[in-house]
């Protein structure tokens, strides 16, 4: 059984009206590879470091998919919005 894949998102979004549009957008991509949130911009704080304000972990069947969806046509397409509205730290991980 492989272990479950993760995408970890710390954003500064920057322009909300253009991320609404990332967040329509990359429907498709997460729909399409079975994509999960265990934490989509709920409350948070930050008690040592600045870390955006917008946090999303997203957990896909395993690590594969999770690189799979990120570099598939769909997700490029509705990332572009989000490049466009905000900045931040985006990383691909492997579950424990």
């Amino acid at each position: 059984m492989s272990k479950k894949g993760y995408w970890i998102a710390l954003i500064d979004v920057r322009d909300q009206e253009v991320y609404k549009k990332y967040i329509e957008a990359n429907a498709k991509a997460f729909a399409k590879y079975g994509a999960k949130f265990i934490v989509r911009a709920g409350r948070y704080e930050n008690p040592e470091t600045p870390t955006g304000n917008r946090h999303v972990v997203v957990e896909f069947d395993s690590y594969d998919t999770a690189v799979a969806c990120y570099h598939s046509p769909e997700y490029q397409e509705a990332s572009k919005y989000r490049l466009a509205s905000s900045t931040g730290h985006f990383v691909i991980v492997e579950g424990a």
